[in-house]
């Protein structure tokens, strides 16, 4: 997937193969006032990038071969899960020792990803079915999988641990699936192609990047509906939530929208890099960091002024799809 000789820098737009980023609002270290450390998921380079934000520099890398593009961090932030679409599989990363402790092979296409807060159980959207696949803690087998939509990207847990949301890009729908039965619930429809989902932290609203209907869905996960649509620029990708407003890269504009949370209308357009892929707020809510994959850069957002204050270059390709903020 996204190999480097296709067009838009080797990456697959339109296609089965289209990769997404499916992020939910990361929380970072408790002892932490902000997060200090991104893990980027740097496709091009076959890397994981440790960047300290506040020195503006990457600090550390850790080679991880096969594409790496989706990311989720474990409960206690000391374990790292990267998808890994031209594997394809998923290797497992002790940020500690910044070491691969276990590569676990799967079939089709891996690609979003996300970590149950309460049980620690991974799980693993695969681009090519309606499927996703159960993987415990350690990485060390696939433990079961359950059906969802077609092409399922995005994947988000509620905080109790108890739900699951998974976009299905190619079925223009979310499923919302018991933690507990793996059974989906309900199938929410939503704008064309949903592709990178958000929890808020209460776990009330999810809001899904729609890519080709250039907005974002709303939903209300009690009532099981969409409440709402936000417009946004062209190709949105994920959904960042920081204070009031909402935050989303648009990838073929090179910006990112922002949008009032109560109201769902658009504040502001702020440009960033080229190809602004992975978003997330830090913990104090006061900055957004992008990951741009077209200039190999992150921009850092200020949540406030809505003025990009550090431009932080990264190795190649940087995704930076789904929980990366440490």
């Amino acid at each position: 997937m996204r190999s480097r000789n296709a067009s838009r820098k080797g990456r697959l737009r339109a296609g089965p193969l289209l990769l997404a980023l499916a992020l939910t609002a990361a929380p970072a270290r408790a002892e932490d006032a902000r997060a200090e450390v991104a893990l980027i998921t740097a496709q091009g380079a076959n890397t994981l990038a440790i960047v300290d934000l506040d020195a503006g520099a990457v600090v550390g890398q850790v080679a991880i071969d096969g594409a790496p593009a989706g990311i989720a961090l474990s409960p206690d932030r000391k374990t790292a899960y990267v998808t890994r679409p031209e594997g394809p599989g998923l290797a497992v990363v002790d940020l500690a020792t910044r070491t691969v402790t276990a590569t676990l092979a799967l079939p089709g296409g891996p690609l979003g990803i996300a970590v149950n807060p309460k049980t620690g159980l991974v799980y693993v959207a695969d681009w090519y079915g309606s499927r996703v696949f159960v993987v415990p803690a350690d990485g060390s087998r696939l433990e079961t999988e359950f059906q969802v939509g077609a092409s399922p990207s995005g994947i988000a847990v509620t905080p109790d641990g108890a739900t699951i949301l998974v976009a299905n890009r190619e079925g223009d729908s979310v499923s919302v699936v018991d933690a507990a039965t793996l059974a989906v619930t309900r199938t929410i429809p939503v704008g064309r192609h949903p592709f990178g989902i958000t929890l808020d932290a209460a776990g009330a609203r999810a809001y899904t990047a729609n890519v080709t209907s250039n907005d974002v869905s709303v939903l209300d996960i009690a009532a099981g509906s969409e409440i709402g649509r936000v417009t946004t620029g062209e190709r949105p990708y994920v959904v960042a939530l920081a204070g009031a407003r909402g935050f989303v890269t648009d990838q073929y504009g090179g910006t990112v929208s922002v949008f009032n949370l109560q109201t769902l209308t658009s504040v502001a357009t702020v440009e960033v890099g080229d190809h602004p892929e992975g978003i997330a707020a830090t913990r104090d809510g006061t900055a957004l960091v992008v990951a741009n994959w077209g200039s190999n850069t992150l921009s850092l957002l200020d949540a406030t002024t809505l003025k990009v204050t550090k431009e932080i270059p990264v190795p190649d390709g940087p995704r930076a799809f789904g929980d990366f903020l440490r």
